[in-house]
């Protein structure tokens, strides 16, 4: 008896060893995705050895959420038969080594949460760590504040870590729409902790001065209001978010008069706004190749391979229908638009149920349909955090389909 007695505390101290080690495994690996100056970036070299190792250790994937795996393999699949398009491979394979990657990260991450809930919240915690810290990187490269901070700007932009202010941009909505959402429902004496990482990441995403990112934050934060507002029957909540979301954008209305009276700010702001630039609308801008490579994707039903598009344009295809057509071939297309469909719609159906994980799945979604919505402008084909977005609300789908499937015994039982 003595010895069963001593056995189990072990077990149950080596359980929790267990818990805290995979715990922070997985904040830093969260963390580490806001730092990508030069490929390959410390995340991908870590989340490939975290993810070799989980596996190792027993990593399941939920039935729910093999449509993920299946799709993502399938769209993988189609680019490996554009590869076979081309005369000239150069570092096509690297190319779809790195798709492949991303494609396991999602269902990585829709693994993990799957079978630990909890992870959701440290998986926020630690992407609204990187999104400051990154931030403050980006405003402090916009403004010189010291030397050699430069080389955190591109193009007079704020870029942060990371090598290009239309990824930066992006990459920031997901925490930002996190700290909104918590702002909105939670404690007062909690708004000003709330206030201060909000405003930098948002003026991360201002100074990156990407039109993408400011009209997907500003779509996901309307998305977020109207979706608490709906779940909620309370009217003094509902009458929170009213006045909350007033005090909000008057808040930034004055932040951004003041900012714009900053040097080269207003110039920065009144060249960016414009919803055409002339690289949109030129001869052979993104809005004619638009044309030119549908019309080619029907001529070449396996697509022409990846990054060709952009060596026989000069310029990448900056939307990511046409990427997958030409890049992954109509195989590839198909799987993507399916998967993104199913997303929105798995997730909607369960987007309002109160869960303890549905706050992290509502302040994903909205940002997964943001960044979607962008997608039809820019290139989001190898962005991280989409692929993090992919696997967050797979994640809360098996959640649910488990909790569904514990909850039938009760059903039958009950009728009976």
């Amino acid at each position: 008896m003595s010895a069963i007695s001593h056995d189990l505390p072990r077990a149950a101290v080596n359980a929790k060893l267990i818990a805290l080690v995979s715990s922070c495994a997985v904040f830093l690996g969260i963390f580490l995705s806001g730092f990508v100056i030069s490929e390959p970036a410390p995340y991908e070299l870590y989340m490939a050895g975290l993810i070799a190792i989980w596996a190792l250790f027993g990593l399941r994937v939920s039935r729910a959420a093999m449509p993920l795996l299946v799709l993502l393999v399938t769209m993988n699949i189609g680019g490996m038969m554009a590869m076979t398009q081309m005369s000239d491979l150069a570092t096509t394979p690297l190319y779809l080594a790195v798709s492949l990657f991303l494609a396991f990260t999602a269902v990585f991450f829709a693994s993990v949460t799957a079978v630990q809930p909890s992870l959701y919240r440290l998986i926020f915690v630690a992407y609204v760590v990187s999104a400051v810290i990154t931030s403050l990187l980006g405003i402090s490269g916009y403004f010189h504040a010291f030397p050699g901070a430069e080389m955190f700007t591109k193009y007079d932009r704020a870029a942060g870590a990371f090598q290009d202010p239309n990824v930066f941009g992006p990459f920031l909505v997901l925490p930002g729409i996190y700290l909104l959402y918590l702002l909105l429902t939670g404690p007062v004496t909690r708004m000003p902790l709330l206030a201060v990482p909000l405003l930098i990441i948002t003026a991360g995403i201002f100074f990156s001065f990407s039109r993408g990112a400011w009209g997907m934050f500003a779509v996901s934060a309307v998305l977020l209001t109207g979706c608490l507002f709906l779940h909620s029957a309370s009217g003094m909540f509902r009458l929170r978010v009213v006045v909350m979301t007033i005090a909000a954008l008057a808040l930034l209305v004055v932040a951004m008069i003041v900012i714009l009276q900053l040097p080269g700010v207003s110039e920065m702001f009144s060249n960016r706004a414009h919803l055409e630039q002339s690289y949109d609308t030129a001869r052979l801008g993104r809005f004619a190749r638009y044309g030119i490579g549908f019309q080619m994707a029907m001529e070449h039903p396996f697509g022409i391979g990846p990054l060709v598009f952009g060596k026989i344009f000069g310029e990448d295809t900056h939307d990511i229908w046409l990427k997958m057509l030409m890049d992954y071939g109509w195989l590839g297309f198909v799987s993507f638009l399916a998967l993104v469909l199913w997303t929105i719609s798995a997730g909607f159906r369960i987007l309002l149920r109160d869960r303890p994980w549905q706050p992290y799945l509502l302040c994903a979604y909205v940002a997964f349909i943001g960044n979607i919505g962008l997608g039809t402008f820019i290139d989001i084909d190898h962005w991280r955090h989409v692929y993090l977005l992919l696997g967050l609300i797979w994640g809360a789908i098996a959640l649910e389909y488990r909790h569904q499937r514990l909850l039938r015994p009760a059903r039958v039982q009950a009728r009976s």
